[in-house]
Parts: structure tokens; sequence; C-alpha cells
């Protein structure tokens, strides 16, 4: 089980904007400190945490954070109108288009997903495979 992903930001500030636009609306809870960003879902008392955390940090090293080719994090949305509302709102929050939403070719028929990158070029992908909506092909 993945017990948390990092990201690393120069720009903390543009960082947060980014984040910020699409997180929250998927449940995910802020935390701020000098060492950077950590989003995490809620717990609720007694429970065991909802893995994975997502952290969004400078590196430890001092050096500039870079993306890493072919490195990627999938956030999974509740519908695809959920889909198309996150990714313009990360759009709108610094992001840059990496693929609208929609379906692709390569992925089963109610793979739902828009691309985008970060303000410090992370990939990030937001999808939706609700059985409820229609499929591709449908």
């Amino acid at each position: 089980m993945i017990a948390y992903v990092t990201v690393g930001a120069d720009d903390i500030t543009r960082a947060k904007q980014f984040y910020s636009a699409f997180l929250p609306v998927l449940g995910y809870g802020l935390s701020e400190g000098p060492e950077g960003l950590s989003y995490a879902l809620p717990v609720e008392p007694g429970q065991s945490p909802a893995l994975p955390d997502f952290y969004v940090k400078p590196p430890f090293n001092g050096e500039a954070a870079s993306a890493g080719n072919g490195a990627m994090v999938a956030f999974e949305a509740r519908s695809q109108e959920q889909v198309r509302a996150l990714h313009a709102a990360a759009l709108a929050a610094g992001g840059t288009d990496e693929g609208p939403p929609g379906f692709r070719a390569a992925y089963g028929p109610r793979f739902f997903v828009g691309y985008l990158r970060d303000p410090q070029g992370n990939k990030i992908a937001l999808f939706s495979s609700n059985p409820n909506e229609p499929g591709r092909d449908g």
C-alpha cells in the first residue's frame, strides 16, 4: 500500500494555489509548516488513516525541484462532471493542460480523465470510473 506521495516545488505559494483548487473538494485537508504542504484525508477517531497522504515540499537537498519524466499522480473524482470542474479550477489556479477531460481509447470504457501540470511541471491526473455514468461507448 502506498503511504504517501511527495512532489517537489520551489514556489510553495503557487503550489498551494494550484493544489487547493481541487484537493479540498476531494476531501483532503491541508496542514502547512516550514517543510511545505501536507494534504491528508480526514481520519475518524479510532480509524486507520486513509492513505495515501500527498506532500508538496522543497527538495531536502536544497537544489531546484524538477518534475519526474514519466511520473504522475492520479486523484479519483466522484463523477465525470467533477473531473471537468476540478480540471478547470486547477487550470485557473496556475496549472497547464496536458489533455482535456474525456475518454481515452487506450483505457477502459468508463475511465474518464483529464491531465494537468502543476506550476512546477509535475503531472497530475483527475479521473472518474463511476459505473453509474455513461461510458465511452454509451
